[in-house]
């Protein structure tokens, strides 16, 4: 992306363009639909890259610039209110020096250089509301909509118990009182769990699950889930009753409105500071979700003084969170056992919003990790995620922590199966050695061995396999074959046939029917015959990935081949195959060298037929020992059969977008790899420009 310093006229006026079209998507989907294309940080930086730019080009501001306008259009399925007083959005700031900057600018503006109060409120993720009322009575409730015209939320809002549905005598004659509706994070992983239930649509933050439950046609939906509000400012009124923020919150707690207990009065820059940063210590502890503090001039009289500038207040502000980092606890420590044995540790957090998604978990590599970061049961941390990556910890705050904080013990037993975890030297893994019959390790195996570059079988998916683990239907993958003899089914006349009274009889089980187990069985039929590189892939070798898999098999042609290579360790063929090392080589001799891995393919091989590879690989190609890279939603073929085609041609196919890309093929609903293409000047085709790229090629032959 060029520096703003260095756009010319039209290279500014053609991006206002792009980023006046990118924002109002982006608004129309976290607005409208409740459904955010963009996370809070990448939608932060088009907003600030376009302010950027405007500043230095003012005479280029758009008519649609989202500069000009707030939030998005009421939708036709909601009743329309136009509001008295427009409610008008936040400018916000990122860094205590900003802040500085905003304090200064007031004072500036006011030509004082006297200290000024302000009111810091935390700034609470949710959907913006206005109550009306009239003579006392609650009469009208609306949505912040586009800030000029709001949606008629008036029943949706009656549902809220917390809203007062009636004002005392002495409030003012027109009273509207504005705030923000939100659900509480336990109420919102309550919700999420039910959908989850009930296969109905799971949110991604408790932004989206209340503006999605306020803005229901069906009030009775909404009274089913449970929000609330915090009320924090006024619009339309007959009489102001109050002199200042602080009298305002008074106002509201004697007519019965919930504020935030949080808000704090600070007198100077230090007091901010102090306070900004006690409130993101404490953020994961809050019962519900916030992205920062707002600062408002206390003072009503300075703030009339001081105006409004086009869309936003000159007397407040709105501090803004770091977007893809925040502070929580780690309230515990658990080992995951992988396919290979090796133990991974987890920190198990307390929920917290990170750029727009909820975070309860983060990675904590390896014991070393732990070791030299010295994390603890307890600690607060800051955890970090950036794009598609795994959360992690950044660093203990161990200022924080309490005294006697015990250090962690990373465990010598596999907690799954009790068998000693050990710890080869020059490695950072401890492993597992109890093998297949560890159920951690049988049941990520079988979780691999379906997976979608290993067999792929549709409805096996990671909680299918591991309840039927448990309940011995599935011990190894040659019992997915025997699947439909063991279910009792007659197969020979029809599929929807009687079933004998002995059999597993899968469509008895919650959740199942004929319907869904008849779609299982014709799935692991179609899956009896696999190539060669899926079922080397899918024997779940240690450091056989996709790609490795498909190098044996163009070097060794048959299973049979590489089987009995590997059994009588010829390993000088296998090590000097590009891609493969020594220990990698080591670790596949290894696999071949257990009696019950051998076990496991001799079963497995009496239900199914693996294909001889034929090297189909076109070397004239324009992808021909290129790297591809494929992202989002793939319509014309799934993600294996694109990998397949593109190594046909002789490409590579790799997992993330480094210099070393050559093409990105995005689909629908492309993430942070499409962007990073972009940033680095990857060339990017869409999955059409792609396929007709290569039947250009073919037809040319």
């Amino acid at each position: 992306m060029k520096n703003i310093q260095e756009l010319s006229r039209e290279e500014a006026a053609a991006e206002l363009a792009e980023l006046a079209a990118k924002i109002a998507k982006a608004d129309n989907a976290y607005y409208q639909n409740d459904a955010p294309d963009l996370t809070d940080a990448e939608y932060d930086v088009l907003k600030h890259r376009n302010a950027a730019i405007e500043a230095l080009f003012p005479d280029l501001v758009r008519e649609d610039s989202p500069s000009k306008r707030v939030g998005a259009a009421v939708q036709s399925r909601f009743g329309k209110i136009e509001h008295r007083f427009p409610m008008l959005s936040l400018g916000d700031v990122f860094s205590l020096a900003e802040v500085e900057d905003f304090i200064l600018g007031v004072k500036r503006f006011l030509n004082t250089s006297e200290n000024i109060a302000f009111m810091a409120e935390p700034k609470i993720d949710g959907l913006s509301f206005s109550a009306r009322y009239e003579y006392g009575e609650f009469v009208s409730g609306a949505t912040r909509g586009d800030g000029v015209t709001g949606e008629d939320i008036t029943e949706n809002l009656k549902t809220i118990k917390q809203l007062p549905r009636r004002l005392p005598a002495t409030a003012p004659r027109i009273m509207e009182v504005r705030g923000e509706v939100y659900m509480a994070k336990k109420d919102f992983f309550a919700l999420n769990e039910k959908n989850m239930a009930e296969k109905k649509k799971v949110f991604a933050n408790p932004r989206n699950a209340a503006a999605g439950s306020l803005r229901q046609l069906n009030p009775q939906i909404t009274a089913e889930r449970k929000l609330s509000i915090w009320a924090y400012t006024w619009g339309e009124v007959s009489e102001r009753q109050w002199n200042t923020q602080e009298d305002f919150f008074a106002k509201l707690h004697e007519w019965g409105f919930p504020t935030n207990p949080l808000n704090k009065v600070c007198s100077s820059l230090s007091e901010v500071e102090n306070n900004f940063n006690h409130i993101m210590e404490i953020r994961a502890d809050l019962p519900y979700d916030i992205d920062g503090v707002v600062y408002k001039v206390n003072d009503l009289n300075l703030q009339d003084r001081l105006g409004f500038l086009t869309r936003t207040p000159r007397w407040a502000i709105a501090h803004k969170f770091p977007a893809e980092q925040a502070i929580t606890r780690i309230n515990n420590i658990r080992i995951q056992v992988g396919r290979t044995g090796a133990l991974t540790p987890v920190a198990d957090l307390e929920p917290i919003n990170v750029g727009g998604v909820m975070v309860s978990h983060a990675t904590l590599h390896n014991e070393d990790e732990i070791k030299r970061k010295d994390i603890r049961i307890g600690d607060m941390v800051v955890v970090q995620r950036a794009g598609d990556v795994i959360p992690q910890i950044v660093e203990v705050k161990k200022e924080h922590r309490p005294a006697g904080l015990p250090e962690f013990v990373f465990p010598d037993k596999c907690p799954e199966c009790g068998a000693h975890a050990v710890r080869e030297e020059d490695e950072a893994i401890r492993r597992c050695t109890g093998g297949l019959t560890c159920p951690a390790q049988a049941k990520e195996r079988l979780k691999h061995f379906v997976s979608k570059d290993a067999f792929d079988i549709v409805g096996l998916g990671n909680k299918v396999i591991e309840e039927f683990y448990d309940d011995g239907i599935l011990k190894n993958p040659a019992d997915i074959f025997t699947l439909e003899e063991r279910n009792g089914t007659d197969n020979e006349y029809d599929l929807f046939a009687v079933f004998s009274a002995e059999g597993l009889h899968l469509e008895k089980r919650e959740g199942w029917g004929k319907l869904s187990v008849n779609n299982l069985f014709a799935a692991i039929r179609n899956r009896r015959n696999i190539s060669l590189p899926r079922f080397i892939y899918a024997l779940g070798i240690p450091q056989v990935g996709s790609a490795t898999a498909l190098l044996l098999a163009k070097n060794y042609g048959s299973f049979d081949n590489l089987q009995k290579e590997m059994c009588a360790a010829e390993t000088a063929k296998l090590v000097a195959i590009d891609g493969i090392g020594g220990e990698m080589g080591n670790d596949i001799v290894a696999f071949f060298a257990e009696e019950h891995n051998l076990k496991v393919i001799e079963n497995l091989r009496k239900y199914v037929t693996v294909e001889d590879y034929e090297n189909a690989e076109i070397s004239d190609s324009p992808i021909s020992g290129k790297t591809v890279v494929f992202t989002g939603t793939l319509e014309k073929m799934t993600r294996a059969e694109a990998k397949a085609l593109a190594q046909k041609y002789g490409a590579k196919v790799a997992g993330s977008v480094s210099t070393h890309t050559d093409y990105v093929i995005m689909g629908t609903d492309a993430g942070s790899k499409a962007k990073k293409a972009e940033e680095l000047g990857i060339k990017v085709l869409s999955e059409t420009e792609f396929v007709e790229m290569l039947q250009q090629n073919q037809s040319e032959e």
